[in-house]
């Protein structure tokens, strides 16, 4: 009951699914997965080239380094963007009231997210092609990849409050916009695991993209080596990873608990041991020799793709559990508007049925009449252009002919009002019709 009173519940709109549920909240996460793997690039690529970047001002090597990442930026963002249409399209079928309940109430911040993403692409753009431009000015191009850096960061902390807040419909009423919706709990330790997701994806992946036997590293770097870079990424997947598991355990801590469940519970487990291996792994490539730089990568790999399946379950499930008693009332409320509204239509029906059996007086028809050629002009007892209907009933009582010829050819009998246009086009039953209407108003 508590429930039904403090939360909004809206009417759905009763469409079918265009594909069974299951197969559509199994596109959701899958499709999902595929896109977050990108944007984990892209937000974290992006951040590591900002960084070497900055050492690259005292080691030349590291700016060579920031180089050879920032060109897989913009590959891994235009991915990103293509891998992220089907999980919108998903979760806006199966979610509409949520999601976009959510977006009008993050306002300007969810409308601002695409004009942010178009300067965050062009800068990646323009940082990319003019490296040799400003060879001499690095603190500028430095300061160009910082501004794309701050929106990437921006840009992902709208998406993720606003599919916090759609799984909370009890905090629509309470939530003033984006800066409100912001400090709902969940939000900051889930941001924070996030970008230890994308250091650990991009830690990873610099692993794998220096590791290609095809990438000529001894004609790119003059003192890195393949094992050098390869330390770096590990380190960094170190740190991301390491990030992941401490939020993760503050995010377990923080979600509310109506969407908890033994199950959830579970599935998040199994997430945080499947770190914890990569983690581990991940940590003694970066402290062993050299020669075993390429021991544990296979594992490290597989330890977080699966993870990501799991990720991805476990936020489904808690999905699910959290706007599984909304949807009842929405349900319930809807199939109550649905048969009130067809009780009108039918009561609505009835009495037009009945109206048509009636037979019809001349002041009924005259009403008709009167709506069509006076009513612009006339109101029963208000002074709108022309007398009320009440004052000319008063004067005609008794003489329905005079009535009848002054509608057809009327005359000026008040100075402070125009003359009344002429009606010849009435027929006599119109005139005898419009005249009973007139004379029995009441």
């Amino acid at each position: 009951m508590l429930l039904q009173i403090n939360t909004p519940v809206p009417k759905d709109l009763p469409l079918d699914l265009p594909l069974p549920e299951w197969l559509l909240v199994s596109l959701l996460v899958i499709s999902f997965l595929l896109h977050i793997i990108f944007i984990n690039l892209m937000v974290g690529g992006s951040i590591i080239t900002l960084w070497a970047q900055i050492k690259g001002l005292k080691n030349k090597e590291y700016d060579v380094f920031a180089h050879e990442i920032a060109k897989t930026i913009t590959v891994n963002k235009s991915i990103a963007v293509v891998m992220g249409v089907a999980p919108l399209l998903s979760i806006n079928t199966l979610y509409t009231i949520y999601f976009y309940s959510a977006n009008a109430l993050t306002g300007f911040a969810w409308i601002m997210i695409i004009p942010l993403v178009t300067i965050a692409f062009l800068l990646t753009y323009l940082h990319k092609y003019t490296w040799s431009t400003f060879e001499h000015n690095r603190k500028l191009h430095i300061g160009i990849m910082g501004l794309a850096v701050a929106i990437f960061l921006f840009i992902p902390l709208i998406f993720l409050t606003n599919v916090n807040l759609m799984m909370f419909p009890e905090k629509w009423g309470t939530v003033k916009g984006f800066l409100s919706a912001l400090m709902l709990p969940n939000v900051f330790p889930r941001y924070f695991e996030f970008l230890g997701a994308c250091l650990a994806i991009t830690g990873i992946f610099i692993v794998w993209y220096n590791g290609r036997k095809s990438y000529p590293i001894e004609e790119i770097y003059t003192n890195f080596t393949r094992n050098t870079i390869k330390k770096i990424g590990y380190s960094i997947a170190t740190v991301g990873l390491s990030l992941q598991i401490i939020f993760g355990v503050i995010v377990l801590f923080t979600l509310p608990s109506k969407g908890i469940s033994y199950a959830v519970i579970a599935v998040m487990a199994g997430a945080g041991l499947l770190l914890a291996y990569a983690l581990w792994y991940s940590y003694k490539t970066v402290v062993s020799e050299g020669k075993f730089i390429d021991l544990h990568f296979k594992k490290i790999t597989i330890a977080v793709l699966c993870f990501l399946f799991f990720y991805g379950g476990s936020r489904q499930m808690y999905r699910h559990n959290s706007l599984e008693k909304h949807q009842e009332l929405v349900a319930a409320h809807t199939a109550e508007f649905q048969k009130l509204s067809k009780e009108a239509r039918e009561q609505s029906l009835v009495l037009q049925q009945q109206e048509a059996a009636t037979p019809k007086t001349d002041a009924d028809l005259g009403k008709g009449v009167f709506n069509q050629y006076c009513a612009a002009c006339h109101k029963k007892d208000v002074k709108l252009v022309g007398p009320p209907v009440t004052e000319m009933a008063s004067i005609y009582q008794s003489n329905k002919a005079d009535l009848q010829k002054w509608i057809k050819a009327p005359g000026k009998k008040r100075a402070d009002a125009p003359q009344m246009p002429g009606f010849p086009q009435l027929s006599q039953t119109e005139l005898e019709q419009l005249s009973e209407y007139i004379l029995n108003i009441n």
